[in-house]
């Protein structure tokens, strides 16, 4: 069996699921050594006290990467809340929409149609296009909202099917965006935004944690009563502290986070993700085997979705990437094919090993 590099940073395996996904070696080792013995404390970072100076500082720290990254501006809050992405689907209208008021959406997956359909239980929704007839294999681009609307939505990247919005809309009402599967891997004006949320666990950190960015002046324009700890301000008011935090979750972001601004921060990443990107899309594209899924003006740099042109050699190509170490590739049970994500943390090498066992795969059956 011909032999290929492995990368150090995922000790031998080429990791490329779509979360939770791979994260950099660094935080993995820091993060465990942490497990034992937080900062020579004597105490675990899974048993310190959320409201003790230790963690605020983790907390503050997390926090403050963000404001920096992705340099926000000081009308822009940020927020690390229990419940992921799929939370934040009913707690943004709850908190921006009022009964007989109408959101604006773009129906461009399955994130975003699950967004809006809990939208629906708190006021009226304006589908504004959609890609859904074309098994949402590209992005509109010919489409209004309009300006009565309360705020437009986006899922800026569409983990399962692969596309992405390669030009962010410009609207006059207020935009809300997932950004789950491509937060802080390309330079964006994300003061653009009134409300980011995305969850940790594919370019951020792990599993448990949530990240909101919010625009303070949108909030408590809502008639309803909305839960204390459903209440964005309540949250920015205590320090994302209102009620215990996921500690551990928080964490590992802090680390990722700092990794990520010690690389050379989102410049850096949006560089070595287009490259990495390219490389996987090329053989994509001139391997006789193999067919991207979606329209290439749309292909997202986070999730290359792609399928093999005779379907008999589907599992045969799954169990000999398997046995180089290569994993996560099968496509999404709604999609089919493969699927390789490219997270932040994902190594170059990884994917040029991808790439070489792709071509050894055809030179076998040819």
């Amino acid at each position: 069996m011909k032999s290929y590099s492995s990368p150090k940073e995922t000790g031998g395996v080429h990791n490329f699921n779509a979360g939770p996904s791979i994260l950099p070696k660094e935080v993995f080792e820091e993060a465990s050594q942490s497990v034992l013995n937080y900062n020579d404390t004597g105490l675990s970072i899974l048993e310190i006290g959320h409201r003790t100076p230790v963690f605020q500082s983790i907390m503050d720290e997390a926090r403050a990467l963000i404001k920096e990254l992705m340099q926000l501006d000081d009308d822009h809050e940020v927020l690390f809340l229990h419940g992921g992405a799929s939370t934040q689907f009913m707690q943004v209208p709850m908190n921006l929409l009022n009964e007989k008021e109408t959101a604006a959406f773009a129906d461009t997956g399955i994130w975003s149609a699950k967004a809006i359909k809990e939208a629906k239980l708190f006021g009226n929704v304006d589908i504004v296009c959609t890609s859904k007839e074309s098994g949402y294999t590209f992005i509109p681009k010919d489409f209004a909202v309009p300006n009565d609307a309360k705020y437009f939505h986006i899922t800026t990247n569409n983990t399962i099917y692969g596309t992405q919005w390669q030009k962010i809309p410009n609207v006059s009402i207020p935009m809300v965006a997932d950004m789950s599967s491509d937060i802080l891997s390309r330079q964006i004006n994300f003061n653009s935004f009134d409300l980011i949320y995305a969850g940790a666990q594919k370019n951020i950190g792990a599993a448990g944690v949530n990240l909101v960015v919010v625009n303070k002046n949108i909030l408590g324009k809502v008639k309803r009563a909305i839960p204390t700890i459903m209440d964005y301000r309540n949250h920015i008011k205590e320090g994302s502290m209102l009620n215990t935090p996921p500690v551990f979750a928080v964490y590992v972001s802090m680390l990722t986070l700092r990794w990520l601004k010690n690389m050379g921060g989102v410049s850096a990443m949006e560089k070595l993700n287009n490259e990495k990107a390219a490389l996987l899309y090329n053989e994509i594209d001139n391997n006789p085997l193999f067919t991207g899924t979606v329209a290439k003006e749309d292909r997202s740099k986070m999730n290359v979705c792609f399928t093999i042109n005779d379907k008999e050699h589907e599992e045969k190509f799954l169990a000999f990437v398997k046995q180089h170490n290569i994993i996560g590739i099968k496509g999404h049970r709604t999609a089919g094919g493969f699927r390789a994500s490219l997270y932040n943390a994902l190594p170059l090498t990884s994917v040029q090993v991808l790439v070489e066992v792709m071509k050894d795969f055809v030179a076998k059956l040819s």
